[in-house]
């Protein structure tokens, strides 16, 4: 089952986090607090949304984290699925294609073109997952990020 998020998730979700951070063996980047997930998704002005998957029983299982993005080509917004992730012991149970399905319902039901993400190249697993629900990979793009000291000093903070 798939839900939206509510505040008494960011628990769950921010270790979800951390054990994706994991995962994608970059544990010291996952610096998200509890509290700023807590303000990002439920705070006056939330950047972002999340979903739960659970089992029959209610026990989290995984989560999906996104925001909207805008297409200036198509002149209205998607999806930007920033994380999904779903635990181990119950990957190939349908958690992960539940979530993507629930995100590209959303899509569906608001008039949005693009659901969109990122996936690490070695990431076979989820490579995989990923064309087998249709999803195509844009491999003439190449993702570029400022972050730290280039971006204070970009920022001219330095």
């Amino acid at each position: 089952m798939i839900r939206s998020a509510v505040v008494g998730d960011v628990p769950v979700i921010h270790a979800m986090i951390r054990e994706l951070a994991e995962y994608e063996r970059v544990p010291e980047e996952a610096r998200a607090t509890e509290e700023q997930l807590r303000e990002a998704l439920f705070g006056e002005r939330p950047a972002a949304f999340a979903h739960i998957a659970q089992t029959p029983e209610a026990e989290p299982v995984g989560f999906s984290l996104w925001f909207l993005s805008f297409s200036t080509w198509r002149g209205v917004h998607g999806i930007y699925l920033e994380d999904l992730y779903v635990r181990p012991g119950v990957r190939g149970g349908g958690h992960g294609k539940a979530l993507l399905a629930e995100l590209a319902r959303i899509c569906v039901e608001r008039g949005y073109e693009r659901l969109e993400w990122s996936v690490l190249d070695w990431n076979l697993c989820a490579i995989e997952f990923y064309r087998s629900v249709g999803a195509v990979s844009m491999d003439e793009w190449t993702v570029n990020r400022l972050t730290d000291d280039a971006l204070r000093k970009l920022g001219g903070a330095e």
